[in-house]
């Protein structure tokens, strides 16, 4: 059990002692923060002018880690010289050694979510497999969002072969009996699913959530490597089923095993030595971007190929000690390897080895292999990582030349690294929506991506109003900087260094009004696109710019207008649904926005709500016998 001895109590609790100057313009205060900093193993806490964690790092010995951020930013990554400027407070906690401190990094930057720890964080290339555990019946999905469920849902991935995914999903679907719809399709009887043997019929309980929790533990364990092992459990449930006279459960587990064979023989890789599990990692970079593979293998064949995407102002083995420190921070004990390949020699893995171990339960090898077919893996590896690299690089080459276009079409002095897109969508005034998209480097960040509900009250049905919705929502992303002055704006990770307003001359004066009274036009660029010609304006410019449609730079500026118009579009669409599906409950005296809510997620529609005894609708949370009882009188007037 790991037990540390900490500094402050900060980490459960605001710091009193944060201020909003930067510790870099203090250096009175930054130099006797640093003196305080003790020479021992532990975990480090960077704090901003809100108070917010924005990085957590380890170290052997904390005081030097913690002073070289300090003393020459040359050395230092663009993303961590930009953190290191936004410091104003340091907090750490002090651990007995240096297995403890990895552990209890891991466990803060989980619970924490840092926004400067992102070496996996933000990657939305690759897809996820989640099983939302948190749930009485288990969901699995595919999701290129990682860890944005509830504690206890389980996240497989990133996988690489997003097709191979999907026929696996499939497949195990097909395999056992699990879920098929996200939703009820009846609300009293189950669906066909049901009756051809594909679901248990979760929808209407027909199935005890414990023995339906043991079905997707056995699909957990095919996206955990353990195929062999799940065989071997089905292969001894199925003789004594057999033994029993259970003939009937002996051949539908018959028919599971056969479908775990197929899924096996889709492997195209079969390696030697099938008693070891391993994992085997390697990498392949540029002066930008590495890109890193990592092959599961189990049972002597390749089960799971994972792709990640780091930073290459670190040595090679330090990347790949820092990918595998996160990959395996929320694995289970069972889906760590008794033997990890690594192509370069990690710089603290003897550490890596003994956390990993003790939370196995048995020893963990990392080895760095020069001969033999450990070696030859090795090297298949990299030239996976390199074919990686080779798409990146073109992708990036194709978004470097649109960037530089724009900043010429534009005479930026800088490539735009975050351009930012608006647009409204509505119909005829109703259900008012905005979208904002943020492209970062030329590629989609959909983490950053946020919907606004128009708040305006002149904005109604039958009365739109796109300029007053553009400037409300513009007044929204923006206030922030004008309420808190201190927050820096040029070189912050959330500033934009150029806003794309879906539209023409009018709507971008709406938008330039708004952020002259807000005192950001100086330190803001913004241009409107407007979509017949597909012309670009500028704030106070009455002609656009001479630009051809095709342009590298023009091109960029319609994906992202495009991609915020799908974004807005759809938002519309699901506020539209829900309002069609409230609106003859709002008739209801006494029944209030979040009633609706509650009745519509436990029966689903308004019909299922109109056939529903007084009994059923007490149901409900929230819903009393009085209540349910004016609910059921009105859908049946005498």
């Amino acid at each position: 059990m790991i037990e540390q001895k900490t500094s402050t109590s900060a980490v459960e609790q605001p710091s009193s002692r944060v201020t909003s100057v930067p510790l870099l313009k203090d250096p009175e205060r930054l130099t006797q923060r640093l003196k305080e900093i003790p020479p021992e193993p532990g975990v480090y806490l960077m704090r901003d002018a809100a108070d917010h964690i924005i990085y957590i790092g380890k170290s052997r010995k904390l005081r030097s880690r913690v002073r070289s951020y300090f003393r020459d930013s040359q050395q230092l990554s663009e993303r961590i010289s930009l953190m290191v400027k936004q410091v104003t407070e340091i907090e750490f906690i002090v651990t007995d050694t240096e297995a403890e401190a990895l552990a209890l990094e891991a466990n803060l930057i989980k619970q924490y979510q840092p926004y400067f720890n992102v070496l996996l964080k933000d990657d939305k290339k690759y897809p996820y497999v989640c099983i939302t555990w948190s749930e009485d019946y288990p969901r699995i999905f595919i999701t290129r969002n990682r860890r944005l469920g509830k504690e206890k849902d389980k996240y497989y991935g990133p996988y690489t072969d997003a097709r191979l995914l999907r026929d696996i999903l499939r497949l195990s679907k097909r395999i056992f009996a699990l879920r098929q719809r996200p939703q009820p399709l009846f609300k009293d009887r189950p669906c066909l699913n049901y009756d051809l043997g594909r679901c248990p019929g979760v929808c209407q309980g027909l199935i005890p959530p414990e023995e339906y929790r043991k079905t997707v533990q056995k699909v957990a364990m095919v996206f955990q490597g353990r195929t062999q092992e799940l065989l071997e459990i089905l292969e001894q449930q199925m003789q004594r089923s057999a033994d029993e006279l259970n003939f009937e459960a002996a051949a539908r587990i018959r028919d599971q095993i056969a479908g775990l064979k197929s899924l096996g023989a889709q492997q195209k890789v079969s390696l030697p030595d099938d008693t070891v599990s391993r994992d085997a990692i390697a990498l392949a970079a540029d002066e930008k971007h590495a890109c890193i593979q990592l092959f599961q293998i189990r049972a002597g064949q390749l089960v799971g190929r994972l792709g990640f995407v780091a930073d290459t102002r670190a040595e090679p083995g330090a990347i790949l000690q820092r990918v595998l420190e996160e990959h395996y921070q929320t694995a289970d004990s069972v889906e760590i390897p008794t033997e990890i390949l690594v192509q370069h020699e990690l710089p603290e893995g003897e550490l890596l080895a003994e956390v990993l171990a003790e939370r196995k339960g048995r020893k963990v090898s990392i080895l760095s292999p020069l001969r033999s077919s450990k070696a030859e893996l090795i090297e298949m590896v990299e030239r996976n990582a390199e074919y990686e690299l080779q798409r990146t690089q073109r992708l990036g080459d194709r978004n470097a030349q649109a960037m530089e276009d724009l900043a010429a079409i534009l005479d930026l002095p800088d490539l735009p690294h975050r351009i930012e897109g608006y647009d409204i969508s509505h119909i005829q005034g109703a259900n008012a929506v905005a979208s904002q998209v943020v492209f970062i480097d030329g590629l989609p960040a959909k983490q950053h991506y946020r919907h606004y509900k128009i708040k305006n009250p002149n904005v109604t049905a039958g009365h739109s109003d796109d300029f007053a919705s553009l400037a409300e929502v513009i007044r929204r992303r923006f206030r922030k900087y004008t309420e808190s002055p201190q927050l820096q704006r040029v070189g912050n990770p959330d500033w934009p260094d150029l806003i794309m307003i879906d539209g023409g001359k009018g709507q971008l004066s709406s938008v330039v009004a708004i952020l002259q009274e807000l005192n950001l036009m100086e330190d803001l660029r913004v241009v409107s696109l407007a979509k017949q010609r597909e012309e670009i304006f500028l704030p106070c410019e009455s002609q656009p710019l001479p630009t051809e449609m095709e342009q590298p730079g023009v091109q960029l500026l319609r994906r992202l207008r495009d991609e915020a118009h799908r974004f807005a579009v759809t938002f519309h669409r699901q506020q539209r649904s829900d309002k069609l599906r409230r609106s003859r409950l709002e008739e209801i005296p006494g029944l209030g926005y979040h009633r609706q809510k509650q009745l519509l997620a436990h029966f689903r529609s308004i019909d299922y709500i109109r056939e529903a005894m007084p009994e059923q609708l007490e149901t409900v949370p929230g819903i009393g016998p009085r209540l349910a009882q004016e609910i059921y009188d009105y859908f049946h007037p005498t």
